[in-house]
């Protein structure tokens, strides 16, 4: 027990991350999904169309962040990720509204992603509908489900597991191997060689690159195979961005062995933040149900931005021109992770 209370990181991680648990259930995690990023293509535009969006934004599910006459452009900011849903208001949205045996609009919803299919649901069916305000007989909104219309579990959830499986491994295999050979003393041959820092931190990441894409073909060849789920776009395009969130998490666990001295600590490091990682990645919780501070901690995690890469990829047949600002977003923090432990290691032994 003494020796326990000596080590400080032990003892920080067994006051720290009961806490973490507790503010990251208590306070980020939100199962209401709010404030979605919902666009808008209103043929009709009335004021009876206009009191509908407006109903819509009033529910706080959804915000609508951009608008257009066309609907193909809509639908590709959604293939980008940069909406979530779209609502089209056809020209006779007034006569549907006195006939009473058409739906009034259309909810078109990214399927990719199992809490929005239930936001949406969810605020359909409670939705006041100006028909009924109306003494019409009502008829919900109709909703088109793209990139998932069978909306299967499996297609919503492998995906994202990708970049799950290997954030675990890959923060954990260099944080333990790293610190495992300072402690068999392989490092020492390190201190009489001129190679410098950087070169040491990529020299040490390399092998475990490999072992990611390794990782990467499995999880997906797997779930292609055993669950059916379909890719809609390019398997390169998936290996690229693959090989930068790697590089990312290696950087982590770079960055985790400096500050460790056992490969316990070492495990406890990885797990310390990858639990905040996992919770605040939008992996199992709605990342726009989240508090501000909870979304602006999530992006510091590259495997929050890897999640909507992967999805996009696998599920919407995007681009990485179409993910731009995610994969810049990983790489910016492959450059922060590789950095500090550029700047913390020392050759010399501890």
């Amino acid at each position: 027990m003494r020796q326990l209370f000596r080590e400080r990181l032990t003892l920080g991680m067994i006051v720290g991350l009961p806490l973490i648990q507790i503010i990251l259930f208590g306070y980020a995690i939100n199962t209401d999904v709010r404030h979605m990023a919902a666009g808008l293509v209103d043929h009709a535009d009335t004021s009876m169309s206009r009191q509908l969006t407006g109903s819509l934004e009033a529910s706080q599910v959804l915000d609508f962040v951009s608008r257009s006459g066309d609907v193909a452009e809509m639908l590709g900011e959604m293939r980008r990720g940069d909406l979530r849903v779209v609502l089209y208001i056809p020209a006779d949205f007034e006569r549907r509204l006195s006939d009473g045996d058409r739906p009034l609009a259309q909810l078109m919803v990214d399927a990719g992603d199992p809490t929005i299919i239930s936001a949406v649901e969810r605020l359909v069916q409670f939705l006041p509908s100006p028909r009924a305000e109306a003494g019409q007989p009502d008829m919900p909104l109709a909703l088109r489900f793209y990139f998932n219309p069978e909306r299967r579990s499996a297609v919503q959830i492998v995906p994202a597991l990708v970049g799950l499986i290997l954030n675990f491994t890959m923060i954990v295999f260099t944080a333990v191997a790293v610190v495992r050979e300072r402690e068999r003393g392989n490092l020492e041959f390190l201190i009489t060689t001129p190679v410098r820092n950087y070169e040491l931190m990529l020299g040490k990441i390399a092998p475990y690159i490999l072992i990611g894409l390794i990782q990467v073909s499995i999880v997906y060849f797997a779930g292609t195979w055993l669950f059916r789920v379909p890719t809609m776009g390019s398997l390169l395009d998936l290996y690229i961005a693959s090989l930068v969130f790697v590089a990312a998490t290696l950087g982590i666990g770079l960055s985790i062995s400096t500050f460790a001295k056992s490969q316990f600590q070492a495990i406890q490091g990885a797990i310390f933040f990858m639990l905040p990682m996992l919770l605040l990645s939008g992996f199992m919780f709605p990342f726009d149900g989240m508090p501000k501070v909870a979304q602006w901690v999530g992006l510091l995690f590259p495997i929050t931005h890897f999640v909507e890469v992967v999805r996009g990829i696998i599920l919407r047949g995007a681009t990485l021109a179409d993910l731009a600002p995610q994969m810049y977003a990983i790489s910016g923090l492959f450059l922060v992770s590789i950095a500090i432990p550029v700047m913390r290691f020392t050759k010399r032994l501890d």
